[in-house]
């Protein structure tokens, strides 16, 4: 699928861009060229460093912001794929800066279909978050108007070839900003007790290379058009605390600003427009975009009561299976 391809990762020196990088190095050995485009020099040398892609002549580092419409371009020069990862994701400081927040996960999504259409770019995945799915944190409504965008750049882009698709998926297991670490550093510094935000607290759980697993899919399956959720299991918060320190308590701190009890993947709204294959789901959009609904006619839609998130899951994970999982990461 990628053999011969050139291949393009913004805010590739992310948890997801190194994971995602190293699998497709691996498994296409003809692709034509891998491309992190990030903003910060230093973790491009980090990266290029790492013994998984040290010296690799088919890895380009490229320095450029997706807020920067011209760079975009001269980027995207060339390339076949994209896969858009770039964004800022921590919710406190959305919350305080938010027009940064508008300005990277907003007007750069916007700078990123403008250039893949315009140099020819064949298909695009954007990267989502549970926290877009009825949003109530700033962080959140930038990406859901992400989601958006990039879903209509199929209708926007008339009469060229490119495709644009979304994948939405939860927390990954020990990511930048995910609990696991912050939890891991307690533990390590003599805490007395782990801190959670309420005790009803549910997360879906999702680990780095089965969110690889589940853009190479979309990549191979895609339309253009579609928003990908992955079927996955939830935890609880509490047996995550469990999971990580039988002998510490945990002592619950209260629900921050712009957090959920239990996070949404598909809403009732979307039901409408949502089908159910094996091992994922697919909201179609609003509009038909170029025959969409033809691929998907044998998909069997959900009920229109249909909702998808991490409390009313059919899928959880033991204390044991996370402790399980915590130990290779």
């Amino acid at each position: 699928m990628l053999n011969g391809k050139s291949i393009l990762i913004t805010g590739g020196t992310g948890s997801f861009g190194k994971k995602f990088i190293e699998i497709i190095l691996n498994k296409y050995p003809n692709i034509e060229r891998v491309i992190v485009l990030s903003r910060d020099e230093y973790k491009q040398f980090v990266m290029s460093n790492m013994p998984e892609f040290k010296d690799n002549p088919k890895l380009r580092f490229f320095i450029g912001d997706v807020r920067d419409r011209d760079r975009l371009y001269r980027a995207f020069d060339g390339v076949d794929i994209v896969i858009h990862a770039a964004a800022l994701k921590q919710v406190p400081s959305c919350e305080y800066n938010p027009f940064e927040a508008v300005k990277t996960n907003v007007l750069g999504a916007q700078n990123v279909i403008d250039a893949a259409i315009d140099r020819n770019v064949q298909k695009v995945i954007a990267l989502s978050t549970d926290k877009a799915c009825a949003p109530i944190n700033l962080y959140g409504a930038t990406k859901l108007c992400s989601d958006k965008l990039f879903i209509s750049g199929n209708v926007y882009s008339g009469f060229h070839d490119t495709r644009f698709s979304v994948v939405r998926y939860g927390n990954v297991a020990g990511s930048r900003g995910s609990v696991i670490p912050y939890f891991q550093d307690l533990i390590k510094n003599g805490a007395q007790y782990l801190p959670i935000t309420d005790e009803r607290m549910t997360r879906f759980w999702l680990e780095l290379d089965d969110a690889v697993e589940m853009v190479l899919m979309a990549l191979d399956v895609m339309h253009g058009g579609e928003l990908f959720v992955k079927k996955i299991p939830s935890i609880k918060i509490t047996d995550l605390a469990k999971a990580m320190s039988e002998n510490l308590p945990i002592k619950t701190v209260g629900i921050r600003p712009g957090e959920k009890i239990h996070e949404t993947m598909i809403t009732r709204e979307d039901a409408k427009n949502t089908v159910e294959l094996e091992k994922y789901y697919v909201v179609k959009p609003e509009f038909d975009v170029k025959h969409i609904s033809q691929k998907y006619i044998a998909a069997k839609l959900v009920k229109p009561d249909f909702e998808y998130h991490s409390g009313n899951n059919d899928k959880w994970l033991t204390i044991n299976q996370m402790r399980k999982m915590i130990d290779v990461i």
